[in-house]
């Protein structure tokens, strides 16, 4: 370049440089501005925004779950509860080199961690090592100090009795809660969480120690129920037992309070599963149990009484079209007579007597086709087609229990009808609601309506009674104590017809002069022998007996005493049956024995059974068997008896249970 070239490109920066410089100038300004407004818009408009991504870059939020309440039987036994425990978990790589020793040491002596977990967090082949949930909060406690190790609360529904009760009790799947009281009461009994936050280094990870509950969670309500364990523990033994001898597909068996309308007891087994709840969700054709609401209605309307006569020929007959069979024929008998021996004649005979409208109002007022209103999910109402749908032949195949399906639920509730008077009486499976701050809420028994008169339920028991004295139901039949009930056969309907399996069940209710209990059993298909009076009968006779021998039994003894049968006595009494006569005159825990006959009818002092080895329920049953109550039976395999086994104690005294992990 010449040198008047350079002289004129100095010249020419010369001349641009100031307007270069008020253009860098307003460049700065600019930048400065936006620096500025950036600035208040992250300080002042989006302050709350940033600062919250800055906390969750230093602090993690976690729900603390809350205690779910518990689930307890009428006296307060714990049948579900939750039980805390905290999973311990070691970051082999957070740590610290002084403090591994103790560690170490602890993990092995106090929490009993495996050799391999010990030797993968002391030479870090492992980054993260989970040593278990079975830890309570003094292991907690222990392993809190130290840099590197982490708890996480774990609360688990535990169950003391295993399966005991399930179908009623209910569970959880997939995370959320089916079923029975745990399904019906989940609201109640889940609490409020709280909530809890924890520390994090630039790592993200949580900084032991740093862990700070901002919100406590509120533990969930507990529910009292209405189910008495050794009577629940009774029925399900007793079911299973004859699912078992007769080859049944299933069944049910409840145990109500007639007065109260309380459920004492209630199982069902269907395919195996002990978590059916078929006493409520599955409807059957009842057959003969339902002939006492047929002669029911017939008095109630005043068209027949229990001595008319009625011919029921040589036990068979069409009417309305509707061929009917009697298992023998008994010609001219009165109406209890044909109630008694369970004649389909005769009570289709009475049913002719009534109008549509009758017959129909009485069998829905006794709670036949509609629900319960028990307080459990899946609860079915049944069918009872109103006259209108009727058809010639239904008056006749409703008064012997078809065209119409109930399920056992409604039928124990009926008969707790006939057995207190004349009232039909609202279900109750749950007796109290407690909250956590103690408040009290207790169900009251509800009598859903009067269906008859008091005369007429007495009439109808003594006939009830003689049904089992001498009629279809003699192997329900008690040493000691009057018992009424009605036995029913009926076939199964399957593909719009009926197959060649059977419904056999059995309805009773005892002491039949002051009723205390509702004891209803039914099998589903047995295999044999399939009449109701045959296979159901002897599970209500051997549910009732249990039940008087059960140690905490809700019956009260008192009374028992006074509806006893004056004549029995040692020599009369058959064998086995003087066993659990004296149980029933062992006054329980603060009661009086309320006469001198308590020794009177006592018989020889009997051998303790040996029951060791078995399942603490199969001890409990064993022991009921032989006449005793049982006491502090747990869970675990049990180890022996005290009084031991073969020492000779009178009936009725009470044997305690040495299980492993109990007394």
């Amino acid at each position: 370049m010449s040198r008047r070239a350079r002289a004129r490109r100095r010249r020419d920066t010369a001349v641009l440089s100031p307007w270069r410089r008020r253009l860098l100038l307003c460049g700065w300004l600019l930048a400065a501005v936006a620096i500025v407004a950036r600035a208040g818009q992250l300080q002042v408009l989006q302050a709350e925004e940033w600062r919250e991504i800055a906390e969750g870059q230093h602090l993690s939020s976690h729900d603390i779950p809350a205690t779910r309440g518990a689930i307890l039987d009428r006296n307060g036994v714990p049948l579900v509860l939750s039980r805390e425990r905290f999973e311990i978990s070691v970051d082999s790589e957070q740590v610290r080199d002084q403090q591994k020793d103790s560690l170490l040491n602890v993990l092995r002596d106090d929490l009993g961690a495996s050799a391999r977990a010990l030797r993968d967090i002391e030479t870090g082949r492992r980054k993260w090592v989970v040593l278990g949930t079975r830890f309570g909060t003094t292991e907690r406690e222990l392993v809190r100090r130290f840099h590197g190790v982490h708890v996480r609360r774990d609360l688990r529904r535990h169950s003391p009795y295993g399966d005991l009760a399930l179908g009623v009790l209910g569970r959880q799947v997939d995370g959320r809660w089916r079923g029975g009281i745990e399904q019906a009461f989940s609201e109640h009994l889940a609490g409020k969480p709280g909530l809890e936050q924890s520390a994090k280094d630039k790592f993200g990870r949580a900084i032991p120690g740093q862990t700070v509950a901002v919100r406590e969670p509120e533990a969930g309500g507990s529910v009292m129920l209405t189910i008495d364990v050794d009577l629940q523990e009774i029925a399900e033994d007793v079911l299973a037992e004859a699912i078992a001898e007769h080859g049944a597909r299933g069944g049910d068996i409840l145990v109500t309070d007639p007065h109260t309308g309380e459920i004492l007891a209630l199982a069902s087994i269907q395919g195996g599963n002990t978590n059916a709840l078929s006493a409520i969700n599955t409807p059957y054709e009842p057959g003969s149990t339902i002939k006492p609401f047929t002669m029911a209605a017939v008095l109630h309307h005043g068209v027949a009484s229990l001595e008319d006569s009625v011919d029921t020929g040589q036990g068979w007959a069409t009417i309305r079209g509707r061929g009917l069979k009697d298992t023998h024929g008994s010609g001219v008998i009165s109406f209890a007579e044909a109630l008694r021996e369970s004649s389909n004649i005769g009570l289709a005979t009475a049913a002719l007597r009534l109008a549509p409208r009758q017959h129909y109002e009485i069998l829905r007022d006794f709670g036949f086709g509609t629900r319960t209103a028990v307080p459990l999910p899946g609860e079915e109402s049944g069918l009872l087609e109103a006259p209108s749908h009727w058809e010639k032949a239904s008056p006749v195949a409703l008064a012997i229990g078809y065209e119409i399906s109930v399920t056992p639920l409604q039928m124990a509730m009926a008969y707790g009808a006939l057995a207190n008077g004349g009232h039909l009486m609202e279900p109750r499976i749950v007796r109290e609601l407690r909250d956590p701050a103690g408040e009290v809420e207790r169900i009251r028994p509800r009598s859903v309506r009067r269906v008859v008169s008091t005369e007429l339920t007495r009439a109808l028991g003594e006939v009830l009674v003689d049904v089992v004295e001498q009629g279809t139901g003699t192997r329900a039949r008690m040493q000691t104590y009057r018992v009424a009930g009605k036995s029913g056969t009926a076939r199964i309907a399957e593909d719009g017809g009926y197959s060649r399996d059977y419904f056999a069940s059995f309805v009773g209710y005892f002491p039949a002069d002051d009723p205390q209990i509702v004891v209803y059993a039914k099998l589903d298909a047995p295999q044999g022998e399939y009449f109701g009076g045959a296979v159901a009968a002897p599970l209500t006779r051997a549910t009732m007996e249990a039940a008087l021998a059960s140690r905490q039994s809700p019956l009260s003894r008192s009374k028992l005493l006074r509806a006893g049968i004056d004549a029995v006595s040692p020599a009369g009494a058959g064998a086995g049956a003087g066993r659990i006569l004296d149980a029933r005159f062992v006054a329980l825990p603060g009661e009086t024995p309320p006469s001198s006959r308590v020794t009177e009818v006592r018989d020889e002092a009997i051998p303790v059974p040996d029951v060791a080895g078995l399942t603490p329920r199969a001890a409990v049953r064993r022991l009921h068997r032989a006449g005793f109550r049982v006491t502090s039976a747990s869970a675990g395999e049990v180890l022996g008896t005290h009084p031991r086994a073969g020492v000779l104690r009178p009936p009725g005294d009470t044997i305690r249970i040495r299980a492993r992990g109990g007394t």
